[in-house]
């Protein structure tokens, strides 16, 4: 990586200890949503709440509040928007990242909810002797329901791993419901999404430039998990190219130590509270478990669809009956694909939305095409009519 000139106009960061002292390259931003540099701390959080507050009927932006807001980083903006949501003062949809005030953020006014928790241990709220908990809200407002795994629920379970640091490796399909679990258990999560794509700089943070031409270190989720003893969740863990992963494991192993090669070869040491989390999908296109990405995580869990839940959640039963049929072929070798949670629940959306006839079409519609067939007959079996994927017709 290049690393830009800073400007001598940006402030510079505090001195480091003696064994990294070095004069700094450009302003860090360690938390830029609570103590940008030359401001009080939590500037930035009840700016970015009462812009939303005057504006409580639009999705916004991240770059589209700092432009308003003539702040200099769209990365702290994203920063204080997390918190919102995570405190329920905010919704999130995705495609792209966007925000919009919910009634309990007007409510609050501007005021920054108290930090929650960073490791819940437990049964917690809700739990009972058998080991079932109500639903947990998760940072985009949708309910997540608890599993049982290992006498307790699986939000419990992974609460006790964390705070004994023993690291996780979740594995199953797409859409199964890996991150909803995760997002459920920690309400301080940090997620790195990973691709073939993914960079070290995507973990350890690089530099952005500035509205005056300087330019401003940010640092990356791994960085802000570590010195604030949060969650990261490496979400497609297995589609990151092994080198680029590699620097992960500093952190995760005795050491609990890295360094920032781009940034002054900085040093990042953990604190408590921090704590590793992956995602992996067999089967995937790309998906890579090697033996040095396994070995880190001393629990692995297996996480499929829950059909008990599908069906409390209003899945149709002749949909679920298919899903389960398609599964067991995949299990077999049959088919490459079948649905899971993430796509009944996306049927039972267009279902209420277009109908009954017009969701199963889109469902068989998004079958890959070699598999498509046993997909329209498991369909065709399931529902009792012919199926067809979702086409255009005729102009009228």
């Amino acid at each position: 990586m290049t690393t830009p000139t800073p400007s001598p106009a940006t402030p510079e960061p505090p001195t480091a200890p003696a064994a990294d002292a070095a004069e700094p390259a450009a302003a860090p931003a360690a938390d830029p949503s609570s103590e940008p540099t030359g401001s009080r701390p939590g500037y930035l959080y009840p700016l970015v709440a009462m812009y939303l507050v005057e504006h409580p009927d639009e999705f916004h932006q991240p770059g589209a509040i700092k432009n308003a807001l003539g702040v200099p980083s769209s990365g702290a903006v994203s920063e204080v928007l997390k918190k919102m949501t995570a405190a329920g003062h905010a919704t999130h949809e995705t495609g792209p990242h966007r925000f919009r005030i919910t009634q309990a953020g007007i409510d609050a006014a501007g005021t920054m909810p108290p930090s929650a928790p960073r490791v819940a241990t437990g049964g917690g709220s809700g739990a009972g002797r058998s080991g079932r908990r109500g639903p947990v809200t998760r940072p985009n407002g949708e309910q997540y329901f608890p599993r049982k795994l290992a006498g307790a629920t699986d939000v419990d379970v992974l609460r006790r791993l964390r705070d004994k640091r023993i690291p996780v490796l979740l594995y199953g399909p797409p859409g199964t419901g890996k991150t909803a679990m995760v997002e459920a258990a920690f309400s301080d999560l940090l997620t790195i999404t990973g691709t073939g794509d993914t960079v070290v700089e995507d973990f350890l943070g690089n530099f952005i430039p500035l509205p005056d031409g300087g330019y401003e270190f940010v640092y990356g989720p791994l960085v802000q998990a570590m010195r604030q003893g949060r969650a990261l969740l490496i979400d497609d863990a297995t589609l990151i190219p092994p080198k680029v992963l590699a620097v992960l494991y500093p952190a995760m192993d005795g050491r609990r130590v890295i360094h920032i090669p781009g940034y002054r070869n900085e040093r990042a040491e953990a604190v408590d509270g921090f704590y590793v989390i992956a995602g992996h999908n067999p089967g995937v296109h790309g998906a890579v478990l090697t033996e040095a990405l396994a070995s880190r995580f001393d629990v692995h869990i297996e996480v499929t669809t829950d059909w008990d839940l599908a069906k409390h959640l209003g899945v149709p039963a002749a949909a679920i009956i298919a899903a389960v049929a398609l599964n067991a072929d995949a299990e077999a070798g049959k088919v490459t694909w079948a649905p899971q949670l993430r796509e009944l629940l996306g049927f039972t959306r267009v279902r209420k939305t277009l109908g009954l006839p017009t969701a199963v079409a889109n469902l068989a519609g998004r079958a890959p095409l070699d598999d498509r067939p046993a997909v329209i007959a498991a369909l065709t079996a399931a529902f009792g009519t012919p199926v067809a994927p979702l086409t255009l017709g005729k102009q009228r």
